[in-house]
Formats: C-alpha cells, sequence, structure tokens
C-alpha cells in the first residue's frame, strides 16, 4: 500500500513563496512528501535517507542532544526545520560522542525523497530556499555557541528566550508568547547549564517580571536586555 504523500508548499508558506507565482500551483500540484508522526519521547529514526534531501519538520518540537564527557547540551528543532539524520556526525572520530534525539512536543515530519528532490529541480529558487533552511541551523548553533560564553544564566536565558521568539513568537496584549513547552532540564542543555542552576535563574527572571511561565509556553515582557552586564 502506497503511503499518502502531503502537497508540501500547501504546508509551508515560505517554501511556496520562493516559487513565482506563474508556476506555484504547479509546483504544489508535484511537490509532495511522504510524512510521519511522532509522539512525545525518544525517537531513534532511520539511518538510510539515500537519495533524500532530508526530514522537513512540519509542526511540533524536538531536540538533537550531544553527550560528552559527562555533559550533555541540545539544538532545538521545529516548525520549517530541515534535518538529516542519517549523517552520523560521529563516523570515524576518535573521541567518545553521543548523539540522540527527542520529541519534546509531537512532531509531523515530511521525508523530502528523491521522487520530491526530482521535481523541485524544475524550480531553483525552491532549491535555494531548501539549501537556506539547513544554513539556518548552522547559524543557530553558532548563537549557542557564543551564548554559552555570557557569563549569568539569566542572560542567557533571556537571550535564548528572545532567539525562540524571533522564530515561533507572536505578539499580545501582555508581551510576546513563545508557544514552546520546554523544561528546566531541556532549557538547561540550550544554554550550557546545570537544572538546579537554570531553576534559580528562572526564578529570579519570574520576579524581575521579564518571563513568565505560562500553561502552553512562556510570556515574555519587557525587551531583550541583559539583566547585567555579560
Amino acid at each position: 500500500m502506497s503511503v499518502p504523500r502531503l502537497p508540501i508548499l500547501e504546508l509551508d508558506a515560505d517554501l511556496a513563496a520562493a516559487v513565482h507565482p506563474d508556476q506555484r500551483a504547479v509546483a504544489t500540484r508535484y511537490a509532495t512528501a511522504p510524512h510521519q508522526q511522532l509522539e512525545a519521547g525518544p525517537w531513534h529514526p532511520d539511518r538510510d535517507g539515500a537519495g533524500a534531501i532530508g526530514y522537513l519538520v512540519l509542526e511540533g518540537l524536538l531536540t538533537r542532544q550531544v553527550s560528552f564527557a559527562g555533559r550533555t547540551t541540545s539544538e532545538l528543532l521545529g516548525e520549517g526545520d530541515l534535518l538529516r539524520p542519517w549523517d552520523h556526525d560521529g563516523a570515524g572520530q576518535q573521541l567518545a560522542m553521543d548523539w540522540g534525539w527527542t520529541v519534546v512536543e509531537p512532531v509531523r515530519l515530511a521525508l523530502l525523497d528523491r521522487r520530491f528532490a526530482a521535481v523541485v529541480a524544475r524550480w531553483p529558487a525552491l532549491v535555494d530556499a531548501l539549501v537556506s533552511r539547513a544554513l539556518r541551523r548552522s547559524r543557530t548553533l553558532a548563537f549557542q555557541l557564543t551564548l554559552a560564553q555570557v557569563k549569568r544564566v539569566e542572560d542567557r536565558l533571556v537571550l535564548l528566550m528572545w532567539m525562540l521568539a524571533e522564530r515561533w513568537g507572536t505578539v499580545g496584549p501582555d508581551g510576546v508568547l513563545i508557544p514552546v513547552g520546554l523544561t528546566h532540564e531541556t532549557l538547561a542543555k540550550l544554554v550550557g547549564a546545570r537544572r538546579p542552576t537554570v531553576t534559580t535563574a528562572l526564578g529570579a527572571l519570574s520576579r524581575a517580571g521579564r518571563v513568565e511561565r505560562i500553561e502552553h509556553g512562556w510570556l515574555l515582557h519587557g525587551e531583550p536586555e541583559l539583566m547585567s552586564d555579560a
């Protein structure tokens, strides 16, 4: 039985915008891909992605963890991100590093397979847009590397929250809502700190009126300013 294919450009407005309006209807019709749903918890992806561009995150959140010397850091991925879990970074290296994936909120992925790749080759601007998605991850990781050099954990959290707001936040009457339900443990891995330290720092930010935990995420108040000199 064939796997149903989704019209990717109907689900990703930014990719659709990369195609000239005169060609958009045709591209939307043929640029389809199979999809899968992942529930919260550990994810062990198929390592064989021969011929595929990668997985496109259509909705939800997941993290990629890297562990070394007793410390773990994380990369947060969400709607619009492109990933290739079959490209194993640890192949052939001597350092004892471990990689893993965790679904934070239920995720829907589209596999941009060989058929999708052959179709989108007709629209170079669409290929450019997909390459840009991959490069966006490297820029985000560079930001996280810089973030880890900021001295105070409170300031790291403020900067991280505003980075998340740029990706997924919405402005409302009470502040900027980030609909991302990250735990203290996940936040600690994202900013390079211990969980108890992050819990203490979030308490200080809450008392200062900067960050508020709500049912489905976080609410930011004020401006993206540091609480102290970094």
